[in-house]
């Protein structure tokens, strides 16, 4: 459980236990709006708040029925070896019951809350009933080699099996004989589970659970862009030659400067441990203690030995000394306690995220859960306050309009640190926002302005949010059922003839058009000039949607006609959709909707003259039969539009009227 919990807090009755709970757990009280006092973060509706706070991987305990988070979280129900714990706390705290993810923290929490409240902890799965411990959730510094036999060893326990520990005594719980006799299918007493404690590499079943304690430290070194599957080879030789098991692994460690080693990220991913990582002034602090000094390697990196020293820096003595082969290198180093807190400093991300337009149930649960799992936030203040209770208790670096260039190198740089951080935009971060600025910095040397070379070894993750686009389009109906294409009016970064250039061309194709950044205070021209040029290709009464703060409170749509379109009626968070010659508005059912053909009533009339091959007569074939080659058939790069919205519009306000350059 690497995220702390959230006490959820849904009235004043129960508003005194919550900080209670929170206290113990070290965790944050989110409060609901109107009816509790005193939170850490409040929001409005209970069961959508749950269902961010689950999507995004966060443990939930509820001071509240059990009910209400049962309702919220049951849609989300999926794997439950990826769920979080869902904890439920009476109001006046006398009973804990955790309602998911028992062996996954939530029977832990429930215990530790119950002990501090005096409380009953309702505790129903079969292994903590039965012999008062979860056989699949070992202490901190184990890992559980099989945890598919465990469903099964329980079961053995559960019929009668006897039970024993071999190794250190893992667990507080007695050694005991096989049950046998009427009623249990345990016939003669004969089968027994056996907890096995080792750091050797032994196959484990329904009767043998085999824990591993993590005593070992795995130094590694490599030539640049070395092969994964050599230095994978390596570790695989060299743990099973000391007899010492992969899951008996903490980490791996290694100098700084091979952060970005495709090879060193795939052993981690493989082992499953952390990777830490050391300047080469840390490892040359151990420079004495190395068996197998290199003054080749001082030469090149700064330190007489990396793999050894790595394995030094964590706290450990070296067990194994440097074995190699032509491009890799790996020492094995073991701590005498289980490692539990690890030296170094990890790899650093930064997640580039896009949060939709500012609705929270228009935010996918991928992004919600690397917001979650950030320590940092950094990006417009607008689009960081849009995450509600999500950003609540987490570092956030606020950034001006106009400051695209400042926030991103930031960004990177505290990513270069070892964070873990998150770049917040609004839309989709890749659509005309800051998804290209952050690699455009990677892209640039030292000399252009570009980044430190730290920065050029983090982890980048980039998540897809739903743009400007896709909701305009969603509130319309389906105006975007055929060809479309997104154009930014703003001329701070783009040549406006470029831009008068593009939209010509996308009249003259007919293209359905979504013109982002539509007007500024100083720039007011260019829609009229376009909507002049779509005039000379399609109907006077081509219809256009105006989308003004999507997904907000304040949201506001309207139709007009493409020969009607008042650029004084567009401001800057405005997205204007503008149909091509084919799209209608028909008031059907609660409303005008906004669709575009895409020609099924031709195909359906036997009219497949118009395709151009057999590949689109397949392809509407397709379609008729079940739709399911309908969306392999769609173009992988047709553009969704989106966009840093809010950002860069206002950025562009800002810029225009306070007469600064474009970053």
């Amino acid at each position: 459980m690497a995220v702390k919990p959230v006490v959820l807090c849904l009235s004043s009755s129960g508003e005194e236990v919550a900080h209670k709970v929170a206290a113990i757990l070290e965790a944050q009280v989110h409060g609901r709006e109107g009816r509790v006092e005193k939170a850490d973060a409040f929001f409005p509706n209970a069961l959508e708040h749950a269902q961010a706070l689950f999507a995004a991987g966060t443990p939930i305990v509820g001071v509240c029925a059990s009910g209400i988070l049962i309702r919220a979280v049951a849609p989300l129900l999926g794997d439950k070896r990826q769920e979080p714990p869902v904890v439920s706390v009476s109001d006046d705290g006398a009973v804990v019951v955790p309602l998911l993810g028992g062996h996954r923290g939530a029977n832990r929490i429930a215990r530790d809350v119950a002990e501090a409240l005096g409380a009953v902890a309702a505790v129903t799965t079969a292994g903590d009933v039965a012999l008062g411990v979860a056989l699949d959730e070992p202490p901190r510094g184990y890992g559980l080699a099989n945890p598919q036999d465990a469903k099964g060893a329980m079961a053995n326990l559960l019929s009668g099996a006897g039970l024993r520990q071999r190794g250190a005594r893992l667990f507080d719980i007695e050694d005991r004989a096989g049950k046998s006799g009427p009623g249990s299918k345990n016939k003669g007493g004969e089968v027994q589970v056996e907890l096995l404690i080792t750091e050797a590499p032994v196959e484990g079943n329904a009767t043998r659970l085999v824990y591993h304690p993590q005593h070992y430290v795995l130094g590694l070194g490599c030539a640049r862009n070395a092969d994964p599957e050599e230095m994978w080879t390596l570790v695989s030789t060299v743990l099973a030659d000391a007899d010492i098991a992969p899951g008996a692994v903490a980490c791996i460690a290694t100098i700084d400067l091979k952060a970005d080693e495709p090879a060193m990220n795939v052993v981690a991913k493989r082992l499953g441990v952390p990777l830490r990582l050391f300047t080469a002034a840390e490892l040359e602090a151990h420079a004495d203690q190395l068996i197998n000094p290199s003054e080749v390697v001082f030469a090149e990196v700064g330190c007489h030995g990396v793999c050894e020293g790595a394995a030094l820096a964590c706290g450990a003595d070296l067990a194994v000394p440097k074995q190699k082969t032509a491009n890799v290198t790996c020492a094995i180093g073991r701590s005498e306690k289980v490692i539990t807190e690890m030296k170094g400093r990890a790899r650093g991300r930064l997640s580039v995220v896009g949060i939709g337009p500012g609705q929270a149930t228009w935010r996918t649960p991928e992004v919600s859960r690397l917001v979650a799992d950030a320590e940092e936030l950094v990006g417009y203040g607008l689009y960081i306050d849009l995450l509600g209770p999500l950003a609540a208790g987490k570092t956030r670096s606020d950034f001006p309009l106009g400051g695209e260039e400042a926030r991103c190198r930031y960004a990177l740089e505290q990513a270069a640190k070892g964070k873990n951080v998150a770049l917040v935009c609004s839309g989709d971060a890749g659509i005309y926002a800051m998804g290209a600025l952050v690699f455009e910095l990677l892209d640039r040397g030292v000399e252009e302005h570009g980044v430190s070379d730290a920065a050029h070894r983090v982890e980048v993750v980039c998540s897809p949010g739903v743009s400007a686009l896709q909701g305009a389009a969603a509130r319309a109906g389906a105006p975007l059922g055929h060809d479309f294409c997104a154009i930014s009016l703003s001329d701070l970064l783009t040549p406006r003839e470029d831009i008068i250039n593009r939209i010509r061309m996308a009249s003259m194709g007919d293209f359905i058009i979504a013109f982002y950044n539509p007007v500024s205070k100083t720039r007011r021209t260019l829609l009229e000039k376009a909507r002049k040029i779509l005039l000379q290709h399609r109907p006077a009464d081509t219809p256009v949607m105006l989308a003004s703060s999507l997904g907000r409170p304040e949201e506001h749509v309207r139709y007009r006609e493409l020969s009607e379109l008042d650029v004084d009626e567009v401001d800057m968070l405005t997205v204007v959709l503008i149909g091509s010659s084919n799209t209608r508005l028909a008031q059907l059912g609660e409303g005008p909707r906004m669709f575009t053909p895409r020609g099924y009533a031709r195909k359906i009339d036997g009219d497949l003259s118009g395709l151009a091959g057999a590949g689109e007569v397949a392809d509407a074939s397709a379609e008729s039969a079940g739709g399911v080659a309908a969306a392999a058939a769609e173009p992988a790069s047709v553009a969704t539009g989106s966009r840093d919205a809010a950002a860069d519009i206002a950025a562009d306000e800002d810029r225009n009227t306070n007469g600064t350059s474009a970053a």
